[in-house]
């Protein structure tokens, strides 16, 4: 099939090369000329494991090419694949506008029987209104919420556990062929149906974090261990060992908050409650203050050290880092801010003011508190000796429990993690 990818930020860029692989011919179109360069060169937007080798070998190939030429991209599509990032502002509210934009600058070049497939975060009804507004352009929209985890994308493309499609009857044939090559239940639905899923896994997991991290809040004042609640919660067969609860940090990075945003607009314009919702965000707004806390006594000419910056681990991608946001917090108190991030490189604007050391120890040398931010794999192989090498009286805030098996009970240092009494 001839397939455009419109849109070439992380999703984006996964999709196009992924739907190469799989044998059809693919153009990525965006309107950035830089990034547009730079895939041309093999080079992704985003550090996704195996993408830039995927893209040299899908572009050698001549399955895939790039370009921002929407005259170019546009005409020959069977499928119009919309993979924009949804962009959203510090308060997690979602520019939905910005995507219709860039819908209307490339409507002019669709040509009648193609399907517009929508996976960027979009409020429920904005697939019908769109086709409300296009139909006499002959085309169709359909929707497949984006289903990608930074640092498994590639994985999570070609072997998916399902994938859901909102779209008309008639359309089922040609997305059953497009995705034909990879894995994964087909779960069909209409339209709007699947952009209400989106909006429910995401606010979903946001209820789940939120939950756990409510609990981990009085766990810490009644002497429990929210590690072990949580144990006891996955191993209740109506729960199970997958549930989206483990003690730590806010969720960050506006996915999930997008997700509930949208929710709480479509409540308030149809005047009907949502105060779970409202909770949810509320009770995450209160526990991205448990980091600060633990770190409020900290005085102004004091060292932080903070492992991992990214959002997550297995990108390099800094955009709505928790632990960004925290470095920025330290600075503001006059607190020094020592950073290490394997995958982040010196010159980042968001790290302005903050010390790049290049390993773990390097951070830690010195340091008065040290703070596990980013659970990079490599970070567990720390060793008690190497935290009491590193600083003259070992402090770790580890939100996530994720150095404990090497820290916790190590009497020498003072290990603090979120839902375990002090």
């Amino acid at each position: 099939m001839r397939i455009t990818v419109y849109g070439l930020w992380h999703l984006g860029s996964v999709t196009a090369a992924c739907l190469a692989e799989g044998g059809h011919t693919v153009v990525g179109l965006d309107p950035d000329a830089r990034t547009v360069a730079d895939l041309s060169a093999n080079k992704p937007p985003v550090d996704e494991p195996g993408l830039a080798k995927l893209v040299a070998e899908q572009q050698q190939a001549r399955r895939l090419r790039f370009t921002t030429s929407a005259a170019d991209a546009i005409p020959q599509a069977e499928i119009v694949w919309v993979c924009f990032d949804t962009p959203v502002d510090s308060n997690d509210n979602a520019d939905v506008q910005w995507v219709r934009d860039r819908l209307e600058d490339v409507a002019p070049h669709l040509t009648p029987g193609a399907l517009v497939l929508i996976s960027s975060q979009v409020p429920v009804g904005f697939g019908a209104k769109l086709a409300a507004d296009w139909q006499a352009r002959g085309v169709r929209v359909a929707c497949s919420p984006e289903n990608l985890r930074l640092g498994q994308a590639l994985d999570c493309f070609r072997k998916p556990d399902r994938v859901v499609l909102g779209c008309d009857d008639r359309d089922r044939a040609r997305l059953t062929e497009l995705l034909a090559p990879f894995g994964g239940d087909r779960v069909w639905m209409s339209v709007a149906s699947a952009e209400m899923t989106k909006h429910a896994v995401n606010a979903f997991l946001a209820t789940s974090v939120a939950f756990i991290n409510e609990l981990a809040r009085i766990c810490e004042l009644v002497g429990a261990d929210a590690k072990e609640v949580e144990r006891g919660l996955k191993s209740e067969q109506r729960i199970g060992p997958k549930a989206y609860l483990s003690p730590g940090a806010a969720f960050a990075g506006g996915t999930l908050a997008r997700d509930i945003g949208f929710l709480l607009e479509i409540a308030q314009r149809h005047e009907r409650p949502a105060h779970l919702f409202r909770g949810v965000r509320e009770s995450n707004e209160c526990q991205k203050n448990w980091l600060r806390d633990q770190l409020s006594a900290v005085p102004a000419g004091a060292t932080v050290a903070v492992l991992g910056l990214t959002y997550k681990p297995g990108t390099d991608t800094l955009r709505r880092s928790g632990s960004v946001e925290l470095c920025q917090w330290l600075l503001a108190r006059g607190v020094k801010v020592r950073a290490h991030d394997p995958a982040v490189k010196p010159g980042a604007d968001e790290l302005r003011g903050v010390e790049l050391a290049t390993s773990a120890e390097g951070a830690m040398r010195g340091a008065d508190v040290s703070v596990l931010a980013t659970p990079w794999p490599e970070y567990r192989a720390l060793t008690p000796a190497q935290v009491r090498g590193a600083m003259p009286k070992p402090r770790v805030i580890d939100p996530t429990h994720f150095l404990a098996a090497g820290l916790a009970n190590d009497p020498t240092i003072a290990y603090v993690a979120a839902g375990r009494a002090a």
